[in-house]
């Protein structure tokens, strides 16, 4: 008998060659196997697709945000236009017919600008158009009048350290990309204070410049005083630079009021389509509502965040319900360092085996080119099966290095990330400016992102299995 089991046994062996059996039973997928399950959404993509670029979906992310930005404009953390637009968010998602929409309590930063101006005095009268950094403290109410030393980086700065006594420091930087130049505007303060400056002039962080700052975020340093700070045009400082470099001497007048008050409530927000089979799980797409106190926010990150909810929205209008829940999370206090996202991670990281994607669109919603991702090889190459699915609007590519400081903290710790890749060639005309309204956004280019976003969300979501991952911090990035 025992022979008869093994010739029986043995005839198996052809059918199962180089598989393995799981303890079910079953057999282990293998990539062509899920290859054919991602080329089987081929048509729920065009459906998708149909309906976000051509269909009854058409611009609706566009002119949802055009309602939202004129109605509530800068939304800034801490103030009464950020809990405005929070309200109007969780009214909008509870009428859209969207599932578990609620709030979830965070603590902000809540600084505030107040009055601020800044004059030449030598060697001509000259308006100087500013904007206080974030964080940054006030000048004394009669103002600060000084000379000004101009430089080009910190290097010179430090060359120079022994004329900066009493200054106020212009910085000339040429801009090279954001990544690297932006340091400026962050560390530009605690740099000239170091040195004995009494305030700092940044020039603005930007590819493209019409005489317009750009604001942002900067961090003051312990055991270094703190001196107030702003950005002003890249034009102001090259013509300062101009005037230095010649030999002349330039006084400014610079006066701001700006105020920190004690941190202020404020909330995430967040909808779902709650998953029929695996309703642990979760697929996050997001973007962030808080925005700077200047133009409407629209481009930074009004975008991102209504493409998140157009995704939801195509999903449940076309009837799907995916096999995870896709959640969508609205952050606030992005700007500020992702004060809303860390402390939203402190609260679910219980379950970080449950998240199975973390996506953030937060760099525009121009053309769409691609998706860049963070994971390991094998969910990379899910994820370019994926993206093939996107071949009717021509968005294939897979860029390395998922980007979003507020999924950075689940990056960290293993989740597969997703970002939205478009064409940034004028985002850094706009971004952090006067200049981020409505006339930036593209109905037609909207419809494209929201397209690759529910596409992809959706696929994932759906799918049986969960991107495969390595252990904590070990994604191959």
């Amino acid at each position: 008998m025992k022979y008869l089991s093994l010739i029986f046994f043995m005839s198996l062996l052809p059918q199962y060659a180089g598989k393995s059996l799981r303890r079910d039973g079953s057999h282990p997928r293998t990539f062509e196997d899920i290859k054919n399950e991602i080329a089987g959404y081929s048509d729920t993509a065009k459906a998708i697709i149909d309906l976000a670029v051509h269909g009854k979906a058409q611009n609706r992310s566009y002119e949802r945000l055009a309602v939202f930005a004129d109605t509530v404009g800068p939304r800034l953390s801490g103030s009464k236009n950020l809990d405005a637009a929070i309200q109007y968010m969780f009214s909008a998602l509870q009428k859209d017919g969207l599932e578990n929409v609620h709030l979830e309590p965070v603590k902000v930063p809540h600084w505030e600008r107040g009055e601020e101006f800044a004059v030449m005095l030598e060697p001509r009268n000259h308006s100087i158009a500013i904007l206080g950094l974030g964080s940054s403290v006030a000048t004394p109410p009669e103002g600060i009048t000084a000379e000004v030393m101009v430089v080009a980086s910190f290097d010179e700065l430090h060359r120079r350290a022994q004329e900066a006594k009493g200054k106020i420091v212009v910085y000339n930087q040429p801009f090279v990309t954001y990544g690297e130049t932006v340091r400026y505007r962050s560390q530009g303060a605690v740099e000239a204070a170091k040195v004995g400056a009494v305030a700092s002039l940044i020039r603005s962080i930007a590819s493209f410049s019409i005489d317009s700052p750009h604001t942002g975020w900067q961090n003051y340093q312990s055991g270094v005083p703190r001196i107030p700070t702003a950005c002003i045009s890249v034009e102001d400082a090259e013509m300062m630079s101009r005037m230095a470099l010649r030999g002349t001497k330039i006084v400014v007048y610079l006066k701001m009021g700006a105020r920190t008050y004690p941190d202020s409530p404020s909330f995430n927000t967040v909808a779902e389509i709650v998953g029929n089979k695996y309703p642990e799980q979760i697929v996050l797409v997001s973007g962030h509502l808080d925005s700077w106190d200047v133009g409407q926010g629209a481009m930074d990150d009004g975008g991102g965040a209504f493409i998140s909810w157009e995704a939801l929205s195509l999903i449940k209008d076309l009837g799907l319900r995916p096999k995870r829940t896709l959640r969508m999370v609205l952050w606030t206090g992005e700007e500020q360092g992702g004060v809303g996202a860390e402390q939203y991670y402190q609260l679910h990281k219980e379950n970080i085996s449950n998240f199975d994607i973390v996506m953030e669109s937060d760099e525009g919603t121009f053309k769409p080119s691609g998706l860049a991702f963070t994971g390991n090889a094998k969910a990379r190459d899910i994820i370019k099966e994926i993206m093939a699915l996107l071949l009717p609007i021509n968005v294939t590519d897979v860029f390395d290095n998922a980007d979003g400081t507020d999924i950075n903290y689940w990056m960290r710790d293993g989740v597969p990330g997703a970002s939205l890749r478009d064409d940034l060639s004028k985002y850094f005309w706009f971004h952090h400016s006067q200049g981020d309204t409505m006339t930036v956004q593209d109905p037609n280019q909207m419809n494209l992102c929201a397209a690759v976003w529910t596409v992809v969300s959706y696929v994932i979501a759906d799918m049986e299995e969960m991107l495969p991952r390595d252990s904590k911090g070990a994604l191959n990035k």
